[in-house]
């Protein structure tokens, strides 16, 4: 079957909804579709848990929140699109007030701002410690109010439809039936999110596995900036769940197994041992991920039946600040851990946390490929750079899916599409792969878990929080060889209804594409800066890589790496220094 819409959003969460209100505002007259593989409100937007950045003190500026950022990114953001996301982001939290999202307040009624890590001055928003949930909830319940946004709620997306560069619309299959559709688009702005079920161990959710990356990639997109995953300090042992940094914003310690502040014994950037004291747990969280692997290999952490872990101290805040401020944490470790964080010390380790990379776009969320677009997570901008500071994703979700969603409107109504044969043609040539896929017969040859889980190890072992080029080299040839596992793996389940074996064979595909690109992009960076560490390049190379890495996908399926330049408007590289 075929539908036809102006403009598709794929993805439901913060960036998608935001987008779609964009387009609807920007032009009543165009009809929006968001297709996303599950409800909008199990986004993984909604677990965000700390808060959202943006000016709103009198004592900060945009100035100041902009060189945060940059440093904090060590200098690989491209700094025009910093200071239009520090001008634009009070103004989106602003608007999302109005929309209904309840933002904490202080005694006196003005809102409310915490601490976050990298930042110098008190500016993330909250909404106690569940703003992705309040935001999310907000962000949805206003494009109920726009009738021509219409959605495809639980609907897997496979490929992208090009005709001549140009991205007509997409194929996507609907989950509770199996049956597959043509989706034409004047444009298509991808919002899926980011890729960390790539990793093992991963405070992202199930669906995170990269689908909008590898469907760009594939259809010719590049993506930039792949070798930088951000490792959170705080994740719970064995489910990876998130404890938010706002444990830490609001005074919480990190102890090793003697019970020591051990973070004062590392350089966080911080210029002065007093304020070392007051603020080390709220370093840049890379910095704070590898203070925990020199602990590791000093014997200093704690064994655990899942690894070596350190301890998040919260016991001095008391149970009025947690019920207050850090509800959410205390709900987490009560069920996941057993623990009262009011009583006991919370057990914590690094876990893969967001992708600094994605798509390749510019400042109002375009691709190299005409219309298509892409904003939040999946996309790389760049504001974030070699590392994201906390509470900087959220405002990034509105602010670049607010522009991808106006830029796709003008788009659409500058460059009607032309004929749509080549794209239903395309849709045709998915439905009979999507038919062979299903029909093909068990042949007790590889089972997809077997190749996930190999891939997923290879990932932890070769692009960790450090990594070398002999492992990278051999992780980039393995990736290869899972590649034809993957192509000789089968199903047994061939129904059609809900079809989870299906789905787990599309993400998978979609895997590989995205791991091998993290390897390959991070063997081509000789230099160490930010997430990415290589131990055999242990400095920063300005000379060489003040530079995004770009991979484009080859006839053959290899990627190849080129440099392009940071845009630098203001700020000189320097030295990354926090807590001044």
């Amino acid at each position: 079957m075929t539908v036809s819409h102006d403009i598709v959003v794929l993805g439901g969460g913060g960036a998608g909804l935001r987008a779609a209100i964009a387009v609807a505002e920007a032009d009543p007259g165009l009809n929006v579709a968001i297709v996303s593989k599950v409800y909008p409100m199990r986004s993984h937007t909604v677990s965000a848990e700390g808060g959202a950045a943006a000016v709103a003190g009198a004592d900060d500026s945009l100035d100041e929140h902009a060189y945060d950022t940059v440093s904090g990114g060590d200098w690989l953001c491209d700094q025009d699109a910093v200071e239009a996301f520090v001008a634009e982001a009070p103004r989106e939290l602003l608007r999302l007030e109005h929309w209904g999202c309840p933002w904490s307040r202080k005694p006196d009624g003005h809102i409310a701002v915490r601490a976050f890590g990298g930042m110098r001055k008190l500016r993330t928003w909250f909404a106690a410690d569940k703003t992705g949930f309040h935001l999310l909830h907000t962000l949805f319940q206003t494009t109920l109010s726009y009738r021509d946004v219409v959605r495809y709620d639980e609907w897997f997306a496979t490929t992208l439809l090009v005709d001549e560069g140009r991205v007509r619309g997409l194929v996507a299959v609907e989950l509770a039936t199996g049956r597959v559709e043509t989706i034409l688009a004047g444009a298509v702005i991808v919002c899926t999110g980011g890729c960390g079920r790539v990793f093992p161990f991963t405070t992202n959710a199930n669906i995170k596995t990269g689908d909008g990356m590898a469907l760009a990639y594939r259809a010719g997109a590049p993506l930039k900036d792949m070798e930088f995953v951000q490792y959170h300090p705080t994740g719970l042992p064995f489910t990876g769940i998130l404890i938010t940094e706002a444990t830490r914003a609001e005074g919480g310690w990190l102890l090793n197994k003697d019970g020591y502040r051990y973070l004062q014994d590392y350089d966080l950037g911080t210029p002065t041992p007093e304020p070392r004291l007051r603020s080390m747990e709220l370093g840049p969280r890379d910095r704070l991920s590898q203070a925990f692997v020199h602990e590791m290999e000093k014997g200093r952490t704690i064994d655990s039946p899942y690894g070596p872990v350190v301890h998040l101290d919260l016991r001095h805040l008391g149970a009025e600040v947690i019920d207050t401020k850090l509800p959410f944490v205390r709900e987490l470790c009560r069920d996941y851990e057993h623990i009262d964080p009011v009583t006991d010390l919370v057990p914590v380790r690094p876990v893969v946390h967001y992708m600094m990379g994605g798509v390749h776009t510019d400042i109002h969320g375009a691709t190299p490929m005409p219309g298509l677009y892409a904003a939040g997570e999946v996309a790389c901008v760049s504001i974030n750079g070699a590392n994201r500071l906390g509470s900087n994703s959220l405002p990034e979700l509105l602010v670049f899916g607010a522009r991808a969603g106006r830029a796709a409107a003008e788009f659409v109504a500058a460059n009607p599409p032309g004929p749509d044969d080549a794209a239903l043609a395309q849709g045709r040539d998915e439905e009979r792969r999507i038919e062979r896929m299903l029909a093909r017969a068990a042949d007790g040859g590889e089972r997809i878990a077997d190749v996930r889980v190999d891939m997923q190890h290879t990932l932890e072992e070769a692009a960790g929080i450090y990594r070398d080029g002999r492992t990278l080299g051999a992780a980039v040839e393995k990736m290869h060889e899972l590649r034809e596992r993957f192509a000789r793996a089968s199903i047994d389940d061939h129904s059609r209804t809900f079809n989870t074996e299906l789905t787990a064979q599309l993400e998978l595909s979609a895997m590989l594409d995205v791991a091998e690109t993290i390897v390959t992009s991070a063997l081509r960076r000789e230099e160490s800066r930010g997430a990415h560490q290589r131990t055999d390049f242990p400095a920063r190379d300005d000379r060489r890589y003040l530079a995004h890495s770009l991979i484009r996908r080859e006839p053959d399926g290899r990627g190849r790496v080129e440099l392009l330049p940071v845009t630098i408007t203001r700020w000189p590289p320097g030295e990354r220094v926090y807590g001044r």
